[in-house]
Protein backbone atom coordinates (compact mmCIF):
# COMPACT_ATOMS: atom_id res chain seq x y z
CA UNK A 1 0.00 0.00 0.00
CA UNK A 2 1.13 3.53 -0.66
CA UNK A 3 0.59 5.64 2.41
CA UNK A 4 -0.31 9.29 2.25
CA UNK A 5 0.81 10.81 5.54
CA UNK A 6 -0.68 13.96 7.00
CA UNK A 7 1.74 15.35 9.58
CA UNK A 8 -0.15 17.12 12.37
CA UNK A 9 0.80 20.68 13.29
CA UNK A 10 2.13 19.52 16.68
CA UNK A 11 5.01 17.88 14.80
CA UNK A 12 7.88 19.28 12.77
CA UNK A 13 6.89 19.84 9.11
CA UNK A 14 10.29 18.43 8.08
CA UNK A 15 8.84 14.95 8.67
CA UNK A 16 7.16 15.35 5.30
CA UNK A 17 10.57 15.15 3.61
CA UNK A 18 11.35 11.92 5.51
CA UNK A 19 8.06 10.40 4.34
CA UNK A 20 8.60 11.48 0.74
CA UNK A 21 12.19 10.21 0.76
CA UNK A 22 10.84 6.87 2.04
CA UNK A 23 8.63 6.60 -1.04
CA UNK A 24 5.41 8.30 0.01
CA UNK A 25 5.29 11.31 -2.35
CA UNK A 26 1.75 12.42 -1.52
CA UNK A 27 2.60 13.05 2.12
CA UNK A 28 2.05 16.56 3.41
CA UNK A 29 1.53 18.50 6.62
CA UNK A 30 -1.27 20.45 8.19
CA UNK A 31 0.68 23.71 7.81
CA UNK A 32 1.30 23.27 4.08
CA UNK A 33 -2.36 22.45 3.44
CA UNK A 34 -3.43 25.70 5.14
CA UNK A 35 -5.12 23.82 7.99
CA UNK A 36 -3.10 25.22 10.90
CA UNK A 37 -5.36 25.95 13.84
CA UNK A 38 -8.06 23.60 12.55
CA UNK A 39 -9.79 21.85 15.47
CA UNK A 40 -9.07 18.14 15.64
CA UNK A 41 -12.69 17.19 14.96
CA UNK A 42 -12.44 19.05 11.63
CA UNK A 43 -8.91 17.88 10.88
CA UNK A 44 -10.02 14.26 10.97
CA UNK A 45 -12.66 15.09 8.34
CA UNK A 46 -9.87 16.30 6.01
CA UNK A 47 -7.82 13.16 6.71
CA UNK A 48 -10.80 10.92 6.00
CA UNK A 49 -11.87 12.77 2.84
CA UNK A 50 -8.38 12.57 1.33
CA UNK A 51 -7.40 9.11 2.63
CA UNK A 52 -4.54 10.38 4.78
CA UNK A 53 -2.85 8.39 7.52
CA UNK A 54 -2.56 10.96 10.31
CA UNK A 55 0.77 11.27 12.14
CA UNK A 56 0.53 13.05 15.49
CA UNK A 57 2.08 13.56 18.91
CA UNK A 58 -1.34 14.68 20.18
CA UNK A 59 -2.42 11.06 20.38
CA UNK A 60 -4.94 11.36 23.20
CA UNK A 61 -7.38 13.33 21.03
CA UNK A 62 -7.31 10.75 18.27
CA UNK A 63 -7.03 7.42 20.15
CA UNK A 64 -7.94 8.26 23.75
CA UNK A 65 -5.67 8.09 26.83
CA UNK A 66 -2.50 6.00 26.69
CA UNK A 67 -3.22 2.66 28.31
CA UNK A 68 -6.86 3.57 28.79
CA UNK A 69 -9.94 2.71 26.84
CA UNK A 70 -9.95 3.81 23.21
CA UNK A 71 -12.01 6.94 22.97
CA UNK A 72 -10.52 9.47 20.58
CA UNK A 73 -11.78 10.74 17.24
CA UNK A 74 -10.53 7.73 15.26
CA UNK A 75 -12.68 5.38 17.34
CA UNK A 76 -15.79 7.11 16.00
CA UNK A 77 -14.93 6.42 12.36
CA UNK A 78 -16.05 3.16 10.72
CA UNK A 79 -13.11 3.24 8.29
CA UNK A 80 -9.93 5.30 8.11
CA UNK A 81 -6.44 5.06 6.61
CA UNK A 82 -4.75 4.72 9.99
CA UNK A 83 -3.17 6.68 12.79
CA UNK A 84 0.52 6.96 13.69
CA UNK A 85 1.27 8.26 17.20
CA UNK A 86 4.75 9.42 18.19
CA UNK A 87 4.91 9.31 21.99
CA UNK A 88 7.60 10.23 24.53
CA UNK A 89 6.69 9.04 28.03
CA UNK A 90 9.06 11.50 29.72
CA UNK A 91 7.01 14.66 30.08
CA UNK A 92 10.00 16.98 30.62
CA UNK A 93 11.76 15.82 27.44
CA UNK A 94 10.82 18.05 24.52
CA UNK A 95 9.61 16.44 21.32
CA UNK A 96 12.48 17.93 19.33
CA UNK A 97 12.76 17.60 15.56
CA UNK A 98 15.61 15.09 16.10
CA UNK A 99 13.43 12.94 18.39
CA UNK A 100 10.55 13.17 15.91
CA UNK A 101 12.82 12.10 13.03
CA UNK A 102 14.02 9.10 15.03
CA UNK A 103 10.54 7.98 16.08
CA UNK A 104 8.93 8.58 12.69
CA UNK A 105 11.84 6.81 10.99
CA UNK A 106 11.10 3.75 13.14
CA UNK A 107 7.41 4.04 12.26
CA UNK A 108 8.24 4.13 8.55
CA UNK A 109 10.42 1.03 8.88
CA UNK A 110 7.58 -0.83 10.60
CA UNK A 111 4.96 0.38 8.11
CA UNK A 112 7.10 -0.85 5.22
CA UNK A 113 6.47 -4.40 6.50
CA UNK A 114 2.68 -4.02 6.65
CA UNK A 115 0.16 -4.30 3.82
CA UNK A 116 -1.79 -1.30 5.17
CA UNK A 117 -2.86 0.48 8.35
CA UNK A 118 -6.59 0.59 7.61
CA UNK A 119 -8.54 0.91 10.86
CA UNK A 120 -5.37 0.54 12.90
CA UNK A 121 -3.06 2.67 14.99
CA UNK A 122 0.71 2.37 15.17
CA UNK A 123 2.34 3.84 18.26
CA UNK A 124 6.05 4.47 18.55
CA UNK A 125 6.68 4.98 22.26
CA UNK A 126 9.95 6.19 23.79
CA UNK A 127 10.27 5.32 27.49
CA UNK A 128 12.23 7.02 30.28
CA UNK A 129 15.31 4.87 29.62
CA UNK A 130 15.35 5.83 25.94
CA UNK A 131 14.03 2.47 24.79
CA UNK A 132 11.42 2.39 22.05
CA UNK A 133 8.39 0.14 21.78
CA UNK A 134 6.19 -0.15 18.71
CA UNK A 135 2.58 -1.21 19.20
CA UNK A 136 -0.13 -1.78 16.61
CA UNK A 137 -3.81 -2.23 17.40
CA UNK A 138 -7.24 -1.98 15.82
CA UNK A 139 -9.04 1.33 16.11
CA UNK A 140 -12.00 1.20 16.37
CA UNK A 141 -11.96 -2.15 18.13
Amino acid sequence: MTYKFLIDECLWPGLVRLARDAGYPESTCVRDRGWSGTPDYRLIRHALAEDFTLVTHNAVDFRGPLGGPLGGLHTKEPIHAGLVCLVCLVSDLPMTPARQLDLFGLALQELATLPDLINQALEVIEDAAGGVTIERYAIPQ
